[in-house]
């Protein structure tokens, strides 16, 4: 039901129609919590002074010294779907590599960014100070860090990794965009938004104000490709046809004939929708020449064993980027 849903936001969408950040992260954040989960994962939990709330995080952490990549989940943040380490080889991934993974297992529906006024279903959300001024300083120094971050994500925040590199600039090197939809600002892509947040009973209204505030267009990544210059980017996209993965024995399908059918219809519409919004973000930042690595899949639908890949193919050049 949740996917058919997703699925009808984007179909909604395409039928109808830089993130700045705040000057000093408010006082008060700190780490309450550090649990170990074994080996090199941990589970960490912060106060944001700026969402007045503790956020849980998972972490893999190699030792001192290491640069940190930030992950962020999909649209329900990791809550009810599950996060990106039920739903793919990660903790197992970066076992061996050299770079703190860092992960909020929150974050529903907010697009991780700051909003203007708190939701009557979300509460306040304040992830953009959360991100780049709180969450970097507390981690960055009880586990001695090297000072470099990349930042990725997939669908809904696959934008925001963008928005977030766009807002703070210098404190990334390197964005992972897979499988999102980087415009906000034009009235189908302005529509999309508000439709995926009434899923979860929240109003876009509240996040960048009225369709025609100018903070949609400032967070438009399409507007803002020259900000990305200088950055390490992965953008990928498959195109909504059944490709290598769309077979029962695939994770996620479990053998299951109905999964399966729903992974090609439902994700493929969604995909096909996201192939629409990636190509033309492609085509603006090689006119504005910002080099980036692209994948424009010739098949592959919306489903987390594509990203999985994503991460895989991408990491070598966050690697190269955070001199990890």
């Amino acid at each position: 039901m949740y996917r058919l849903a997703r699925c009808l936001v984007f179909l909604l969408a395409v039928c109808t129609a830089t993130v700045p950040v705040t000057a000093g992260a408010d006082p008060g954040s700190e780490i309450l919590d550090v649990r170990p989960l074994g080996g090199r994962q941990f589970e960490v939990v912060v106060h944001s002074a700026a969402m007045n709330r503790p956020i849980t995080l998972w972490m893999s952490h190699p030792g001192p010294g290491a640069p940190a990549l930030y992950l962020l989940n999909a649209v329900d943040g990791g809550e009810s779907g599950g996060p990106w380490t039920t739903r793919t080889d990660v903790a197992d991934f970066f076992a061996d590599k050299n770079v703190n993974v860092i992960m909020p297992m929150s974050g529903r529906a907010s697009y991780y960014t700051d909003w203007l006024n708190d939701d009557p279903a979300l509460g306040r959300n304040k992830w953009t100070t959360f991100l780049t001024q709180e969450l970097p300083l507390l981690l960055g120094s009880r586990f001695a860090m090297s000072g470099r971050n990349a930042v990725a994500g997939l669908s809904m925040s696959a934008t925001s990794a963008l928005n977030l590199a766009i807002g703070a600039p210098g404190l990334y090197q390197a964005v992972g965009a897979y499988s999102g939809c980087p415009r906000t600002s034009d009235p189908a892509a302005n529509a999309y938004v508000h439709a995926e947040l009434a899923v979860f009973g929240a109003n876009a209204d509240n996040m960048w104000g009225a369709p025609d505030n100018p903070a949609w267009a400032e967070h438009d990544p399409m507007l803002h490709v020259d900000q990305l210059r200088g950055l390490a980017l992965y953008i990928s996209s498959g195109d909504g046809t059944a490709g290598p993965h769309e077979y029962l024995g695939d994770a996620g399908i479990d053998g299951n004939p109905v999964r399966l059918l729903e992974r090609m219809v439902v994700g493929g519409v969604m995909e096909t929708v996201i192939n629409g919004c990636t190509r033309p973000f492609v085509d603006r930042l090689a006119t504005a020449g910002v080099p980036a690595t692209v994948i424009l899949r010739p098949a592959g639908v919306h489903a987390w064993s594509y990203w999985q890949d994503d991460l895989h193919e991408s990491w070598p050049l966050f690697a190269a980027a955070l001199g990890a």
